[in-house]
């Protein structure tokens, strides 16, 4: 897996490691049938502490389709978790008895947490509003089949930019590949957080922000829309920030300003941000993209699960402090102290 573990969030993506992820999935979509039994007694352990229908069935479908079996749950009040049962032993036990652990939870870095504590490669499938790197490589993958290749792009962002964490992760791996600019777009309430804002600062990544959908649409070659995350929306939020105005939400008479190739892309579900008529124009490739999520998670789970059971190494006990209320580390008090780059919390990455 060229030095690569688990899969947490989008800095464990180096190019290299794309290249030859992205080489299997062409190989995959081209020759499903060379796969079929690629991964025949190998056990996925499905652990999604909080509610999805494209990832969860998107990592079940690749991995049955190669061959392997799943487990799991989708309701936390279904596990042990409900009698109190801490992250680190619900992952000491799954481990146990698979060969790959796929993880969703509400609770930003409960996936880099719950890493500490596995002895089998681990993947984020979304960890609250942090970070969500297996809808990012679906959307690598989208891109380098839709358009040959991923450089020289004007990436427009579209939605709510502060609490979706699919738009937080596609930054960060896009800021790997050469000449991409942003476009921002998003209610105020809803702009890009700090922390992301500082990534891009510090890489001198190009980006601005624009006040509506119809300013932003003509430099655009990318489109990536977005849902108001109205899950992690905080309770004080105004009926504004609840519903998107009309300035961000995509129609077919917006389109008529875009370019003839613009690529338009979201993570789904959607609700009201694209209006239904704008699948009929052949720029929408977004339910192109929920399959290519699927070829691309066949690939990641070929390569995860060569990969040996290995014991984990000895952690400390106690001593995180994390001023984020969301952060893993407010609710499972025993986890370590860990800090990333920039000497912010290096489980949620909150300074």
């Amino acid at each position: 897996m060229d030095g690569i573990r688990h899969l947490i969030g989008v800095s464990d993506i180096t190019t290299s490691w794309w290249n030859s992820l992205f080489s299997l999935c062409r190989e995959i979509i081209a020759h499903p049938q060379d796969y079929s039994d690629a991964n025949r007694g190998k056990v996925m352990a499905s652990l999604f502490f909080e509610p999805s229908t494209r990832t969860k069935f998107s990592f079940q479908a690749a991995m049955l389709r190669l061959g392997g079996s799943v487990f799991g749950f989708e309701n936390a009040n279904d596990t042990s978790a409900s009698k109190g049962e801490s992250l680190a032993d619900t992952i000491r036990m799954t481990s146990a008895y698979s060969d790959v652990v796929v993880m969703r939870s509400p609770s930003e870095g409960a996936a880099r947490a719950a890493s500490l504590y596995s002895e089998v490669p681990l993947v984020n499938a979304g960890d609250g509003g942090h970070q969500h790197p297996t809808q990012t490589l679906t959307d690598l993958a989208t891109l380098a089949v839709t358009r040959g290749e991923i450089r020289d792009l004007t990436v427009g962002l579209c939605g709510d930019l502060r609490y979706g964490r699919t738009v937080h992760s596609l930054v960060e791996a896009l800021a790997k590949f050469p000449n991409i600019r942003f476009v921002l777009t998003a209610p105020p309430e809803l702009a890009m957080p700090d922390y992301v804002t500082r990534f891009m600062r510090a890489r001198n990544l190009t980006f601005t922000e624009v006040p509506t959908l119809d300013d932003a649409l003509p430099q655009l070659d990318v489109l990536y829309m977005t849902r108001v995350q109205r899950e992690r929306v905080i309770q004080s939020a105004t009926q504004s920030t609840m519903e998107y105005s009309d300035d961000f939400i995509l129609t077919r008479d917006k389109l008529a300003r875009a370019k003839r190739d613009l690529t338009i892309l979201h993570p789904l579900p959607r609700v009201n941000e694209i209006a239904p008529e704008v699948d009929l124009d052949p720029r929408a490739k977004y339910f192109d993209q929920a399959r290519y999520g699927m070829y691309i998670r066949m690939a990641l789970l070929l390569k995860l699960c060569a990969q040996p059971r290995t014991a984990p190494e000895p952690v400390a006990v106690g001593g995180a402090k994390c001023a984020n209320p969301a952060c893993i580390t407010r609710r499972e008090p025993y986890l370590p102290d860990l800090r990333n780059d920039d000497g912010g919390c290096g489980y949620c990455d909150v300074n």
